[in-house]
């Protein structure tokens, strides 16, 4: 590998890269990042500015030069969830195609097709790998390789995962490994925030320590609308840690894997045929539904579960929809929202709007107000997303809710984080990512809100009593 800066702004090692280098497409905070040699290197960097993409630059240019010279390089990308670290391996196909060397073979080991990701392997013709799996204590242990682990502040067990893997890249009978840390930050006190702390601006550290902000990267040549992204975030806190790299006080996940495991069942679906939401509901069980809407961005996901009685929640669809028109969404919407009993809606930026139609053609429900209709109106203050993303923890824990076992699904949920603020308050943050923004956690914490009003005494005791008699005559075989 070409020699890495002395410091950040001595840039002269691009002297030596011809004027038509693959690797002048990066910008040049990209460079310093892809072209630093140094054995152990961390990076906190914000979101959206190419942390996975520079290091993905690094990681075929070196698997090229083992091509070239005969022998074989092993590297292995961790993130904190498949998604994650599926799309990280993506960057690296994209540079594998830039510097036009070929893949040998692609294949992704599972235990079954819906099951969680073993690894991902991409094979060069002459051995070299590059092996992405999921950030877990079991998933990385053993393996001998160069590492990058992506978004590490955000692996569900961070500090377990460093135990496992850090002896098999500093064992020199293996050979001499390197290791690269990129991050946003996610809490103090994880062993990214450790490792971070214990070397920046460390005289003689161990680490070479890398720190592009929002401000550095687009000072640097990122094509960004600073302002325009910090008003689309709409969240102080969320702002200075994810994208001015402030590191809030504490942070975990909301459901870890193991976790969500206990509550994918088999009698959970995804879908149903159109007939479901046609025809008489009277040999039913009742239905709640919650519905996170999203219009350009973000998806729109209605969550529908039935009440199996006892408290437990089957889901029985999960509708996503992308950028789709509002139009066009409420007319998907509409003819099962005339099939549930209940719906909480986020109504929030997009879903203002949506929000006024739904209650002017469905009624409102707002009990204090007298209004018994079918939808509440949830404006997402952050005492709203404690409530509901708590009371879903519960439930999980519970095994009160079922869901279907698949990969979207699964991500998604995992994705959600409990986080401490420096003030002391509680709040709930996921990252943006290609699949979407939480969207289907936080319609299952709505759809659970809107099934579990009738057991709040939202609704009249005789009511709620019916209603369980009723549907615990269809479903008590699932129960037991």
């Amino acid at each position: 590998m070409i020699g890495h800066p002395s410091t950040l702004s001595d840039r002269s090692y691009l002297d030596k890269l011809p004027a038509d280098a693959p690797a002048r497409l990066l910008l040049p905070y990209q460079h310093d990042w892809s072209f630093d040699a140094s054995r152990f290197k961390i990076g906190l960097m914000a979101r959206q500015v190419g942390k996975d993409f520079a290091s993905g630059e690094e990681g075929i240019r070196d698997c090229m030069a083992a091509e070239k010279e005969g022998r074989k390089t092993t590297w292995m990308i961790a993130a904190p969830s498949e998604r994650q670290s599926l799309e990280s391996l993506e960057k690296w196909k994209d540079w594998a195609k830039i510097y036009s060397l070929a893949i040998d073979d692609y294949r992704e080991e599972r235990t079954s097709s819906a099951a969680l990701l073993s690894s991902a392997t991409i094979t060069f013709p002459g051995g070299s790998r590059v092996i992405a799996v999921p950030g877990r204590p079991d998933t990385v242990r053993g393996f001998s390789a160069n590492v990058l682990l992506t978004e590490f502040a955000f692996f569900e067990d961070p500090d377990g995962t460093w135990r496992a893997i850090y002896p098999s890249i500093s064992n020199p009978l293996r050979g001499l490994k390197i290791i690269r840390l990129i991050s946003t930050p996610n809490g103090i006190g994880n062993k990214f925030h450790a490792l971070w702390k214990a070397n920046y601006q460390i005289p003689d550290a161990k680490w070479s320590c890398h720190r592009i902000s929002i401000h550095d990267a687009a000072a640097n040549g990122l094509p960004v609308n600073i302002e325009e992204l910090r008003e689309g975030i709409s969240d102080p806190d969320g702002w200075s840690q994810e994208y001015e790299l402030e590191f809030m006080d504490t942070s975990s996940v909301l459901l870890p894997y193991d976790l969500i495991a206990l509550c994918e069942s088999p009698f959970a679906a995804e879908a149903h045929g159109p007939e479901f939401w046609v025809g008489s509901s009277r040999n039913r069980p009742p239905l709640y539904m919650g519905i996170d809407f999203g219009r350009k961005r973000d998806l729109t996901v209605a969550w529908t579960g039935s009440d199996l009685s006892g408290g437990k929640f089957r889901t029985d669809e999960v509708l996503c929809l992308e950028k789709m028109s509002t139009p066009d969404q409420v007319e998907r919407l509409s003819p099962r929202i005339e099939r549930v009993r209940r719906v909480c809606l986020d109504y929030t930026g997009p879903g203002v709007g949506l929000g006024d139609y739904l209650v002017k053609r469905f009624g409102e429900f707002k009990p204090e107000a007298n209004l018994f209709g079918k939808i509440e109106l949830c404006t997402f203050t952050n005492d709203l997303k404690v409530d509901i993303f708590s009371k879903l923890r519960m439930a999980f824990d519970n095994k009160s809710v079922f869901i279907p076992g698949t990969r979207d699904i699964r991500e998604d949920l995992h994705s959600i984080c409990r986080v401490i603020t420096p003030s002391g308050n509680i709040t709930y943050r996921a990252p943006h990512l290609d699949g979407g923004h939480a969207d289907r956690c936080t319609a299952l914490a709505l759809a659970w809100r809107a099934f579990t009003l009738i057991r709040a005494g939202a609704i009249n005791n005789d009511t709620a009593h019916h209603l369980r008699a009723k549907s615990s005559r269809y479903l008590r075989p699932i129960l037991n």
